[in-house]
């Protein structure tokens, strides 16, 4: 089967069902290739579903139209064309790769069986089925070994330990979530995990997954010391998925080489999302997707001037309890939040109600900021932020910023 379609995009998460969307909306229709069998979903809100708080279908979304289900298999950049492993043929005018990134799987001995797929009680948390294969695995009492104490690690400690689990969270590098957070911020993540019972483990290395009759049972430590699992969850960081983009033979570093108009090194493929990568940057978060999907829309439709020029990007990570048995716990983070010598830093701290709030700043300009707990001041903050207007020499409108309630 050979059918003709203007605009093919490959990837049915948020990057490509936005721009397909988008595209319908101004009268250029896509055809959007999904690989997983699930309705389009919020990839951010898996967490709310492991905990219980959500169902699957309330993170769906909206499905644009044109939407097929099917891996694409190669691309025929000659002959303007996609195979698909069903055998079909779609021919483009244009491509966009949306494909989004893998879980990464760490080099651990023991990772797989001898049939080489993940011992049961395994799970990576990338995807729908990750998510939804942990939901059924977990109950009260089970233990479990959270191996990644990044964003994707500490949402998942949490949801596990919200649905009873004994959870274990180990974490390779000095502090939790030090890619975003300081260490204080870090320090507050850490206090309130254990306040639900996780065990934090960090400058900790996991080296071996061992396995009775195909089933986990324990994970041994870099100091010999092996800690019993029932379940064991890979947050260990995503990569993008550019193997398409590779065999084709367009550019790719770490992702793939995109222009400011998103375009690949070949003029007809373009590529957003967790998969392009823009002026050196990878970025693995929606926001930045979104804009993408945004841009290209509009320079898709006719718009010669659009242009995406880089994503000034604020991480916030919202940790809701489930039924009111949890406290709710809010984090964000935006810009630089370690100061340079010579930048001013204001910080204030609240131990008893466990908030945290610092900004930077440097020559006048509101460069980062990182926020813990009550969060009325994120959006004010992230408007200065991304304003990179001078602040008042007197400094009183910026802590007026810190100290608000609202705006968020």
């Amino acid at each position: 089967m050979t059918s003709k379609t203007r605009v093919v995009v490959i990837g049915a998460g948020l990057a490509g069902v936005t721009l397909a969307r988008r595209l319908g909306e101004l009268g250029t229709p896509a055809l959007t290739l999904g690989d997983e069998e699930h309705r389009p979903y919020n990839r951010v809100l898996l967490a709310e579903v492991l905990a219980g708080r959500y169902g699957a279908e309330v993170i769906a979304l909206p499905e644009p139209a044109g939407l097929l289900r099917g891996r694409v298999t190669g691309i025929d950049r000659a002959g303007r064309t996609v195979r698909c492993a069903d055998g079909s043929v779609i021919a483009y005018d244009t491509l966009v790769l949306a494909t989004g990134s893998n879980a990464v799987l760490p080099p651990l001995r023991g990772l797989f069986t001898p049939d080489h797929v993940l011992p049961e009680g395994v799970h990576a948390f990338r995807t729908m089925d990750d998510c939804l294969g942990l939901s059924k695995a977990v109950r009260p009492g089970a233990r479990a070994v959270v191996i990644g104490g990044g964003l994707l690690g500490v949402s998942a400690a949490r949801a596990l330990a919200v649905r009873g689990a004994q959870v274990v969270l180990a974490q390779q590098s000095v502090r939790l979530m030090e890619r975003q957070l300081d260490p204080a911020a870090s320090a507050l993540v850490r206090r309130h995990l254990e306040g639900l019972g996780v065990e934090v483990h960090t400058e900790c290395r996991v080296r071996d997954v061992r396995s009775v009759g195909g089933a986990v049972r324990s994970v041994e430590m870099g100091d010999g010391y092996a800690l019993g699992a029932d379940l064991v969850v890979l947050a260990c960081g995503v990569r993008p998925r550019v193997g398409l983009a590779r065999e084709a033979g367009l550019e790719v570093g770490r992702g793939v080489l995109v222009d400011d108009e998103l375009r690949t090194s070949d003029p007809h493929i373009r590529a957003v999302g967790d998969c392009a990568q823009h002026a050196g940057r990878v970025y693995g978060l929606a926001a930045p997707a979104l804009e993408q999907a945004g841009a290209l829309a509009e320079l898709l439709a006719g718009d010669g001037t659009a242009r995406y020029r880089g994503t000034r990007s604020l991480t916030r990570l919202t940790l809701t309890g489930s039924g009111g048995t949890f406290d709710p716990f809010d984090l964000a983070a935006f810009g630089e939040t370690d100061p340079r010598p010579g930048d001013d830093v204001v910080q204030l701290a609240d131990a008893t109600r466990g908030t945290y709030r610092k900004v930077v700043v440097r020559d006048d300009r509101l460069v980062g900021g990182v926020l813990v707990g009550e969060l009325g001041t994120v959006g004010a903050l992230a408007r200065a932020w991304e304003g990179a207007e001078p602040l008042p020499s007197d400094g009183g409108p910026l802590l007026h910023l810190l100290t608000q309630d609202g705006g968020s």
